[in-house]
């Protein structure tokens, strides 16, 4: 784990990309990050883990439509490993079949479209339009990262934030693995590698984040449309804690990684 980074302010407002895998969690973040005014959200890029790429993407662009934002563009990853190899296993028994909690289609349905480019080649134009300004919040398998910086080593970004590994706690997919470094191992080994300041965000931490389902019915109540999509969405994955951890209420991997980027002083960093 890097250095921690600075205390982000209104007046220099972090500009992101999201690589995320939409996912229950990722949508939480994904709208946190959108109304939240100390950064400013230039890009979803999107990759297989708790979904298969494409229907990633189609949850990206959709979320995007919800929450009234399709100005921000969506780069679609890739389908498949560093290595060439197809992911076939996602995490439909944590975040559904949909990805959304089993909710059916999204509405109204999404008008925007992914850009013609893929999430790689967007990561690299989008660090030469900003040369050192641009975070990526990794929220998922580091595979377009990795494409990325072997396509181009000295990318100028200015750090990632990836929510991944477990270092002294069990990993989520077996006792020595973490979902996202499982997934793509070898694009994480190479992204780990590589020059970019990274800052880790292991289970270590977000296993001890949760919102409960207090927390839940608070936002419901409270947030609006969102908030009341957002209660809807995650009563699957909360279902899923319960049985599997006897939690009432859910890890919030993916928002803490996010909020390491708003408030990094709310963490020790090694």
């Amino acid at each position: 784990m890097a250095m921690a980074m600075e205390t982000t302010t209104t007046t220099t407002r972090r500009k992101i990309i999201v690589d995320t895998d939409p996912g229950v969690d990722d949508a939480l973040t994904i709208f946190a990050a959108l109304l939240c005014p100390e950064v400013e959200v230039i890009g979803l890029t999107t990759i297989f883990g708790n979904v298969p790429t494409a229907k990633a993407t189609k949850n990206a662009l959709g979320l995007l439509e919800l929450a009234g934002r399709t100005d921000v563009p969506v780069a679609s990853g890739s389908p498949c490993t560093f290595t060439g190899e197809e992911k076939l296993r996602i995490a439909d028994f944590v975040h559904g079949d949909d990805g959304l909690g089993n909710t059916g289609e999204l509405k109204p349905p999404p008008t925007a479209t992914e850009l013609g480019v893929s999430a790689s080649q967007f990561i690299i134009d989008t660090a030469e339009k900003h040369p050192g300004e641009v975070i990526v919040l990794a929220l998922g398998p580091l595979t377009n990262l990795a494409m990325a910086l072997k396509e181009k080593p000295d990318l100028a970004l200015h750090s990632i934030v990836c929510l991944g590994g477990a270092f002294r706690v069990n990993g989520n997919v077996n006792p020595s693995a973490e979902a996202n470094i499982f997934c793509d191992p070898e694009a994480a080994d190479f992204v780990f590698g590589g020059s970019v300041d990274m800052h880790v965000i292991p289970l270590d931490v977000t296993q001890r984040c949760v919102f409960s389902n207090m927390d839940l019915d608070l936002l419901e109540a409270k947030g609006g449309t969102l908030g009341k999509y957002m209660k809807d969405i995650s009563q699957f994955y909360a279902d899923f804690h319960k049985t599997t951890y006897n939690l009432n209420g859910l890890m919030l991997h993916d928002p803490t990684a996010f909020i390491a980027i708003v408030r990094p002083d709310l963490f020790f960093w090694k």
